[in-house]
């Protein structure tokens, strides 16, 4: 472990600079896509990271839960790699505190967490990543408990189309059938401009054997957005459709789910209208979100035991915001209902009404003050109010003072109040989670070096945990914990504005996380997913441009968790670009490390992939030009 660890440190020191100041300006200067009062991320008081197109394109992954990897704070715990299934924790949380959503729009599933990055979206959609940690109930509503993550998609700003096609394999072979693992991945984005519409239209499709006995797995994805400007205002519709199928070995009550088998259907379909002019902004919204998820037991056999669940969930949303002399009000309300029709959950709804308001003022060009309510009413649950507050001092032109108060809520899902299994049972008299956050840091900035470091506290009570006595019994969820969690973390950037590094593009992002957990419970029960939190977390990525369309990415990551199992796993691209072309290499868990993200799967070994990219960008116009 320590060799691990010194090789993974020794990485990013040697790799001292970010890509030259301009990265730094354009993330200072991107505005955060939150619903309302949307500004620069240099002018956020909250702890947020953003990743940003560039660094996607860079990266060695393959799908939203390897980029998510890469951030200090984000544990993904993968049961499925390639985009299969996977959990999302923020600063130890459970994978149902965190609130996912795609330009705004909440994909939350009201099932389970399991489905949350169940993502219709492939990498060549995505424009940036926002990830905003601690509760964020003001800003977002219920069940951002621990944090959220806004997924942004790309507008068109010309006429492109992108075709990539790669393939991979650790080159070993499944014993059951003597045929060697493999995945293969076909991936067409295109987006057109014309007049004052500007629509994106892509399509994934990857398919391969799994890993290991039982993990293969058949994915497809469509995504559609059209944007259409009409004088001061904005109409967009997105279209989105996936179909995950894979086989689920272990994924549930290992050993016995040998043979599972598991499908996922996801549409999501949103209209949205924004107006500007002047002083004011409205933004009315509406979306649809339908899934279904199909699990057998034993594929050759589902008549022994299988599970259909299908939920539809419906949200109308009006956000405004409206300036003021060095201030700016936001206010808004929303309206979303949750049904779901299940073989095993049974059939159920419940609806939520959300009202906010909220003002932000900027002091003296120094000081920038914001706070607000979020008052939430569920039919089950009644009115709860989460109240807000955050600060920003600049101590000088380069150093800035941030700290925040912030409050969230996490509603039982169906599994949580319903479930029956064999191993599994749920609790139909659980309350919802509540959390307050405390936070404070420090951001210092120039040309040359860029360092961010912070504290938070948070405590949760009515914590929901499945536990159980002993081995020999069922899991249940139940509210009996409570629960405070604290760390810090510090993000270090180092700039690079002329020089070799500079001439060579040369990047580091550097990020390590401490956590510390203590639970308050007056039964001495087994937890099922407490232990698994993260103790220390580092990440570190460096990019290099070693001659001309010749370039080397670098990413690495160790992770130590509660319960002692610690591991690093390391990813390389070599890629070569001429003209419209891109060949790329990569190399995942080039370490050949054995760990688990998860109970007791076991993640791939050394895996090797081969692609070819092509991007072409042509002009549609008919117009005549102007003399």
């Amino acid at each position: 472990m320590r060799i691990q660890v010194f090789i993974l440190i020794i990485l990013t020191t040697l790799s001292a600079t970010l890509k030259a100041q301009m990265m730094h300006v354009n993330h200072d200067s991107v505005v955060i896509k939150d619903n309302r009062m949307q500004m620069p991320l240099i002018m956020q008081n909250r702890n947020i990271t953003l990743l940003d197109r560039e660094q996607i394109e860079a990266l060695p992954a393959k799908s939203v839960n390897e980029l998510l990897a890469c951030i200090s704070g984000i544990d993904i715990r993968q049961r499925g790699p390639w985009g299969g299934q996977a959990d999302v924790s923020i600063d130890g949380s459970t994978f149902d505190q965190v609130l996912v959503l795609i330009n705004g729009i909440k994909i939350s599933d009201a099932q389970t967490g399991h489905n949350m990055l169940n993502l219709s979206l492939p990498l060549s959609a995505i424009d940036h990543i926002e990830i905003l940690r601690g509760p964020a109930a003001r800003v977002y509503g219920v069940n951002a408990l621990a944090g959220a993550i806004n997924i942004v998609t790309r507008i068109p700003q010309s006429n492109e189309v992108f075709v990539q096609v790669t393939g991979g394999s650790s080159f070993e072979k499944d014993t059951s059938n003597g045929k060697t693992f493999f995945e293969h991945r076909h991936t067409a984005y295109s987006e057109f401009t014309y007049q004052k519409t500007a629509q994106t239209l892509s399509a994934e499709y990857n398919t391969g054997n799994g890993y290991r006995y039982n993990t293969a797995y058949d994915n497809r994805k469509l995504f559609y957005q059209n944007q259409i400007t009409t004088g001061n205002g904005k109409l967009n519709a997105t279209g989105i459709y996936t179909r995950n199928k894979f086989g689920a070995n272990g994924y549930y009550s290992a050993p016995r789910d040998v043979e599972s088998e598991e499908t996922v259907e996801t549409i999501l379909g949103s209209l949205d209208y924004t107006r500007e002019h002047e002083r004011w902004k409205i933004m009315p919204r509406i979306s649809y979100r339908y899934n279904k998820d199909h699990y057998v037991f034993i594929r050759q056999n589902p008549e022994i035991y299988q599970n259909i669940h299908e939920s539809n969930t419906i949200t109308g949303e009006v956000h405004s915001a409206y300036s003021v002399r060095n201030g700016k009000l936001g206010a808004g309300a929303e309206w979303r209902n949750e049904q779901i029709n299940s073989s095993n959950l049974g059939d159920h709804s419940r609806y939520n009404v959300g009202l906010y308001a909220e003002y932000r003022h900027l002091f003296f060009q120094k000081l920038n003050v914001s706070g607000g309510m979020y008052a939430n009413y569920n039919s089950d649950y009644s009115w709860q109010f989460f109240p807000g507050v955050d600060a920003g001092y600049w101590l000088t032109k380069n150093i800035k003072l941030f700290t925040s108060f912030t409050t969230g809520q996490r509603l039982p899902t169906y599994t949580d109040l319903y479930y029956r299994g064999p191993l599994n049972i749920g609790n139909s008299e659980l309350k919802p989670e509540l959390s307050t956050n405390y936070e404070a840091g420090v951001s210092f900035s120039n040309a040359y070096l860029s360092v961010k470091g912070s504290y938070f506290y948070r405590h949760t009570s009515e914590f929901i945990d499945w536990v159980r006595e002993n081995d020999t019994l069922p899991w249940q969820p139940r509210n009996f914990q409570v629960l405070n969690t604290s760390g810090w973390t510090l993000q270090t950037i180092l700039n690079s504005p002329d020089g070799w590094l500079a001439a060579h593009n040369a990047n580091l992002n550097f990020s390590y996380t401490y956590l510390n957990q203590t639970v308050q419970a007056s039964d001495d029960m087994i937890s099922k997913y407490a232990i698994e939190i993260l103790r220390h977390q580092f990440t570190g990525t460096f990019h290099i441009s070693v001659v001309k369309g010749m370039d080397v990415t670098v990413s690495a990551r160790y992770l130590q968790r509660m319960n002692g199992n610690d591991y690093t796993v390391a990813d390389l691209r070599l890629s070569y670009s001429w003209k419209q072309w891109q060949i790329f290499a990569d190399a995942n868990n080039i370490l050949d490390t054995q760990y688990k993200e998860t109970g007791t799967i076991l993640m791939p070994g050394r895996w090797f992939n081969l692609g070819l990219r092509f991007r072409t960008n042509f002009n549609t116009s008919t117009q005549p030009e102007e003399k």
